[in-house]
């Protein structure tokens, strides 16, 4: 296990309960005591938790970690979506992403797909999705104005509307913290909520990608009403029951 692998799986702990010792953080990662003081440590230096005498506990940050923390989190799921997401896009097409894991995975696999060789366009306020398809010529990129915010790497603030004001999507894919039938979409920051609400506005269809782990959850920012997202793209863990919720509100559900 690398070290960010680690210190994704502490937060991943912390944030499930809130407090860990150093002797339950080693036995939960077949781990040495020793390094788990030195990662409970570092991660300390980055205000990522806050130390306590033999273990740490959670900041309210652990919530929402930076994008270089999540990576790992539901992996397998992710690029299974990202790979059902990219069959969605048609030749020529102009693409919104927002920032996040699984639009990251989403724009990796768009770049690679075959059907897609004779070029599209993506609409991005994501810093990394941006400089990593900067390279691809079959790809046309369109960054947003804005601030950037370190948790996600999304452009935010009322630069960037200048932008997704003057054009129009043919698709959207979002990512989102949360998704719930009754609430829509939610994401913990309210500055990436007001972005991708514009984002989405734009476009003729919107897709939601995201885990079974962020459904029927709630955030703290809407980004937008259930009625707003045609399509979600999610993994098998899904029950069918909360699968049919979904439908019954007019979304279509797809689970790779």
């Amino acid at each position: 296990m690398s070290r960010y692998d680690r210190w994704n799986a502490i937060l991943e702990l912390l944030a499930q309960e809130g407090r860990l010792s150093v002797e339950d953080a080693a036995r939960a990662l077949d781990v040495s005591t020793a390094t788990i003081r030195r990662d409970f440590d570092q991660l300390a230096q980055q205000q990522m938790l806050m130390r306590t005498r033999g273990g740490a506990v959670a900041q309210s940050v652990s919530y929402d970690l930076p994008l270089r923390y999540k990576t790992a989190r539901h992996a397998d799921e992710k690029h299974r979506i990202a790979a059902a997401a990219a069959e969605l896009v048609r030749p020529g097409a102009v693409v919104g992403l927002n920032g996040g894991t699984t639009t990251s995975e989403l724009a990796r696999a768009l770049a690679t797909q075959a059907t897609l060789e004779s070029g599209f366009t993506i609409v991005t306020n994501a810093l990394n999705i941006a400089a990593e398809l900067v390279v691809r010529q079959h790809v046309k990129i369109v960054v947003t104005g804005g601030v950037a915010r370190p948790q996600s790497y999304e452009l935010i603030g009322p630069l960037a509307s200048g932008v997704l004001e003057e054009v129009t999507l043919d698709i959207a894919f979002l990512g989102v913290d949360a998704l719930d039938v009754e609430l829509g979409a939610s994401a913990h920051h309210e500055g990436e909520a007001s972005v991708n609400h514009l984002l989405i506005s734009r476009a003729a269809q919107v897709v939601v990608v995201a885990d079974s782990s962020k459904l029927g959850k709630r955030a703290f920012s809407r980004i937008c009403p259930i009625e707003e997202i045609d399509t979600l793209v999610t993994d098998q863990r899904l029950p069918e029951a909360d699968a049919a919720r979904f439908a019954e509100a007019g979304v279509k559900v797809i689970r790779a």
